[in-house]
């Protein structure tokens, strides 16, 4: 089933946007391009330069506590962001693999327990620095120092990740960028130690261009970006149940929607990027994002 939501567009730039993410009153989101993040505050109705030299920033997530982890593609690694000064040098959490330089850190999901999990494919037309395209799990180890896990072995080039509410599951994108391998949502168990179980695919897209990037709602609900006007249905959000099953989908108002997220005092407004370099925020969607920060005020 198909709805009708309202779209508002609140910012557009030269090139490709990502990683929204809501810090409590206002959307950070990265233009990875022009290596710079940018707030947009609801109360001027404009964005802002927030941060600076991002190295092509990517995905972002907040933890519990409110600490900000980005994926720098450019730079090969995931770190965190000082939020009271985003343009200090940030902690680096993991930058290499096996003593090799990682590809180009997508996107991200921190658990409860600060473990973070990352995706590492290669979109670009440089070599791969790694032999294989997989998922991480970085977690602290003794001493304090970041340890690397590698936690998949099926993908060939993962996209979004996203923690389902009960942490018991990994939803991954698989997102092939050759026409002729399917695009496919998959959800990995997630065992004591924090690696994953066998993936089970969830939904796939055929050869039609898959998730980019996902958010969860408090029913548990998975809402992905999706698609383009090239293939397929055209441009979508699309709406999962925790099975795989669609629950409603959702044209978008520019093309190629790349990831989004919840945000507003309630978490009811959906935002949401595009490669196009658009921004839109989405009302009346009926729906309320399940994030590890800020807590939903009622």
């Amino acid at each position: 089933m198909t709805t009708e939501w309202s779209w508002e567009q609140i910012a557009y730039h030269d090139g490709l946007t990502e990683g929204p993410a809501w810090d409590g009153s206002g959307l950070l989101y990265n233009e990875c391009a022009a290596n710079t993040t940018y707030r947009w505050d609801p109360q001027t109705q404009q964005p802002v330069i927030w941060r600076s030299n991002t190295n092509a920033a990517n995905g972002m997530t907040f933890d519990r506590s409110g600490g900000l982890w980005a994926c720098e593609g450019d730079a090969h690694r995931v770190t965190k962001i000082n939020k009271d000064d985003p343009n200090a040098e940030p902690e680096v959490i993991a930058g290499a693999f096996n003593g090799e330089t990682l590809n180009w850190p997508n996107d991200l999901a921190v658990s409860s327990t600060g473990r973070v999990y990352f995706s590492d494919p290669n979109y670009t037309s440089n070599p791969s620095n790694q032999p294989h395209q997989s998922v991480y799990m970085a977690e602290h180890s003794f001493g304090g120092a970041w340890s690397v896990t590698r936690v998949t072995f099926d993908t060939t080039k993962p996209n979004g990740v996203l923690l389902s509410r009960d942490e018991k599951t990994l939803y991954v994108a698989e997102s092939p960028s050759t026409a002729d391998q399917p695009k496919e949502l998959r959800g990995y168990p997630v065992l004591e130690n924090g690696t994953l179980g066998d993936g089970e695919q969830l939904y796939s897209f055929g050869v039609n261009r898959g998730i980019d990037g996902m958010t969860l709602t408090t029913d548990g609900l998975i809402v992905a970006t999706a698609g383009n006007p090239n293939s397929g249905p055209g441009s979508m959000i699309y709406v999962f149940e925790p099975s795989g099953l669609v629950r409603s989908t959702h044209l978008t108002p520019a093309e190629s929607p790349t990831n989004c997220t919840f945000g507003g005092g309630s978490l009811g407004d959906l935002f949401v990027t595009f490669s196009t370099g658009f921004v839109y925020r989405a009302t009346g969607t009926g729906m309320t994002g399940h994030l590890a920060f800020p807590a939903r005020r009622y």
